[in-house]
Formats: C-alpha cells, structure tokens, sequence
C-alpha cells in the first residue's frame, strides 16, 4: 500500500500574512504575465523540457507550474512563487531522508490549495525511520523560511517577512500529532496514541475554521489512524516490531520535535506583523 508524506496547506489569507488583498481586475494581469514569459523560456528549451520525463521532473517542475498560477491569483506571482518554493524545500527534506533509508518513493507532487505529497512505495523499514522521515520536512522547510529572516533585515521589505511567516506556520501546523501529517510520523516513536489528541484538536480546528483542506485531512488521517490502530490490537509480531524504539531514540525524536515547534513559535513570533483593519 503507498503511502504518504504530506504538506497540506493550512488556511491562511492574504492578511494573515501581511499582504494586501489582490484586486480582482489585476489577477488576471498577474498571472498571465509570468505564464507568457514562462512560455517563451519554454519554447527556447524544448530539448531540455523532451529530457525531464526521464529526469523524473516532469511531475515536480510541471505542478510547480500550476501552483504558482493558482496562487497568484491571490497573493501575486512573486508570494506565490516564494510559497512554492518553500514548499519544495519542505518536501525535499522528505525526499533526501527516503533515499536515505532506502525507501522507494515519487518526485514531489504539487497540488493547488492542497499543497505537496511525496509517495512513498512502502513503509520505512521501523516506526524511528518512519520518525527521522517525518521529521526531515520540517527541519529543512523550518530552516529554508528561518533564512528569509536575515534577508527581510537586510532590506526593509515586509514582503520577505510575511513569505518567512507563512513558510514558518505551514511547518508548524504539519507538526500536528496526526497522521498523514508529518507530526503524525513522528508520534509512531514516540506515543501513537498521541494520534488521538492530534485527531481532536483538528476536529476542533475544523469546527472553529471550516475548511475543505482540514475535513480532508481528517478523512485520510482518520482513517490511516483507524487502520493502524486495529494492526496494532491485533498484536502480530511484525507490526509489534515495527512500533518498538529504544527509550533514547525515543527521546531524541521528542526532543527534535518539541525543539522544531519552540523554535517555529519563536519565529513566528518574530515575523509576525501586525496590521490594522481600516
């Protein structure tokens, strides 16, 4: 069965980032623009474009493609593009430590609204790669947006302040103790039941800010959770062997994911600026 390592996008307007909302009149203007210079590029480089399906880069480059689009339409070329690239970060974190537990996976995928997946063929070999796997995304998306700090106090510009914060509170919501999410990973080595707080407090989330992205995320996480919570019950002595990690790996893994979310917070924090409504 594949499964996945997600990003989902939590849902954050414009002015939750410090951005301006997009008048209506000028989407247009702004994402065909970058579309027709994006074209022309494409056009001098058809042999490199008739190359990337062998690459395995036609999926991750192509829906990038996509996703800047879509966005934009919101939060300008520019945002959407720095949004993007985040992502791309984030999922590489989980590509690099794949190959580095020998797990077979796929290209990075993009979805629009929904944000990126990375499928992976089978399970990691134990519940601690599994962890090391979950956790990479956020360590290395936490640091791509950690560096967009010294670049907005080298400029001035609040622009590279709101792209930190929103990179900065998609990893931090990832770290949500449920799976599909990155923090549900984690929990398999440290507390699985600890999927059941995660669960709640996104039901909570829903109800408090309905989203299609959040009852989704409920659905696939419910349901994985569900079904390995029965394997678990059912006590075979593979599945058992799966879950069991020494109390100092144990502890490593909770100490680099309650350090992941101090620092996040922290961060968040500091690019937090604050706007008033007119």
């Amino acid at each position: 069965m594949e499964q996945q390592v997600v990003a989902p996008l939590p849902p954050v307007a414009p002015e939750d980032v410090g951005l301006p909302p997009i008048e209506p009149r000028s989407r247009l203007k702004r994402l065909f623009g970058p579309l027709a210079a994006l074209g022309a590029l494409a056009a001098k480089f058809k042999g490199v474009l008739l190359l990337l399906p062998k690459l395995k880069l036609l999926t991750t480059s192509g829906t990038m493609l996509v996703s800047v689009a879509a966005y934009s339409l919101f939060w300008g070329w520019t945002f959407a593009a720095g949004f993007v690239v985040l992502l791309l970060v984030h999922e590489m974190g989980h590509v690099i430590q794949l190959r580095r537990e020998g797990v077979k996976a796929s290209a990075p995928m993009f979805i629009p609204f929904m944000g990126a997946v990375v499928a992976m063929k089978e399970l990691p070999k134990d519940a601690l790669a599994e962890a090391r796997v979950g956790l990479a995304g956020p360590v290395l998306g936490s640091l791509g947006a950690a560096l967009l700090i010294p670049v907005w106090k080298a400029t001035g510009n609040e622009f590279w302040a709101a792209l930190a914060f929103t990179g900065l509170f998609l990893n931090l919501f990832n770290l949500l103790p449920m799976l599909p999410l990155d923090g549900g990973r984690a929990m398999a080595a440290m507390a699985p039941s600890m999927w059941l707080l995660g669960f709640g407090a996104m039901v909570g989330l829903a109800i408090w800010k309905p989203n299609p992205i959040l009852i989704l995320i409920l659905l696939l996480g419910g349901m994985e959770a569900w079904r390995r919570w029965k394997s678990r019950r059912a006590g075979g002595e593979q599945d058992q062997a799966y879950y069991q990690v020494a109390p100092r790996q144990r502890l490593v893994v909770g100490a680099v994911y309650v350090g992941l979310i101090i620092a996040l917070a922290v961060g968040m924090d500091l690019t937090h600026i604050a706007r008033s409504l007119p």
